[in-house]
């Protein structure tokens, strides 16, 4: 996993499409309802759903609206039954491309990806294509600028802790764990006092794809209309790209 430090310059930009609140709220409730519809609606025996929800938390999501996911998924509300699927690709220049979506209408979502794919120089691919070059992995972003902890002395809390690797930044800690010990590595680390401005079980690229200003302009373009669509749950690739080419292009 050498070098997936690179992930951070695509996980920033994210942050832009995710301003968008009404469809940041409306994907985390369909991640809740499917965590809870799976696993129950008790977060203490339901890891997945206690991870959905701190996600929702940590994105300002109101009380109100993670309740009524839980409610409708456990059978205390009428709602409507989504199902679960992901689809693979490669975007421009050979990017691999995972796509995770939500849905109540299958044949619908996957014209609605395969539509974005071609349209942006990409094309979608049977599964298994690219998913091998992932690895699924708890991610947590600790801000410099919020400790006075030094890389020391954060690796020593980050290994206490349970984490299985920590990259160093100018700006930030990334820390790694294994997706299992996810909760408890966050749990312990915000016993300690530390605030995360990401934190989140997703997919590292093992290996990534560079791409000059024409590609990655080309790229973004997939990842916001994959975004975009009330579907598309998460949007995971491997696209290396120049911060100063992110820059200009955002």
């Amino acid at each position: 996993m050498a070098g997936h430090s690179k992930w951070s310059n695509i996980k920033h930009r994210k942050g832009a499409q995710d301003a968008k609140r009404g469809k940041l709220f409306m994907k985390l409730a369909r991640e809740i309802f499917m965590a809870a519809k799976q696993g129950g609606g008790d977060q203490e025996t339901n890891p997945a759903l206690r991870i959905a929800v701190d996600k929702a938390r940590s994105n300002n999501m109101p009380k109100d609206n993670i309740d009524r996911a839980i409610k409708k998924a456990t059978g205390d509300l009428d709602g409507v039954n989504y199902e679960e699927y992901t689809y693979e690709g490669y975007g421009p220049g050979g990017v691999a491309v995972m796509v995770k979506v939500l849905t109540d209408n299958k044949n619908r979502t996957a014209a609605d990806v395969r539509h974005a794919f071609n349209k942006n120089d990409g094309n979608l691919g049977e599964n298994g294509c690219v998913s091998f070059m992932f690895n699924r992995s708890g991610y947590l972003v600790i801000d410099r600028e919020t400790t006075e902890a030094d890389e020391e002395e954060m690796m020593l809390e980050v290994i206490e802790a349970g984490a299985e690797e920590m990259e160093t930044t100018e700006e930030q800690f990334e820390i790694y764990t294994n997706p299992e010990s996810f909760s408890d590595v966050k749990q312990a680390l915000e016993s300690s006092g530390y605030a995360f401005t990401t934190s989140e079980v997703t997919m590292i690229p093992e290996t990534y794809t560079e791409l000059g200003e024409e590609g990655v302009e080309k790229m973004l373009k997939l990842i916001d209309m994959l975004e975009d669509n009330d579907d598309v749950q998460e949007v995971y690739h491997n696209l290396d790209a120049d911060e100063a080419i992110l820059e200009k292009l955002s």
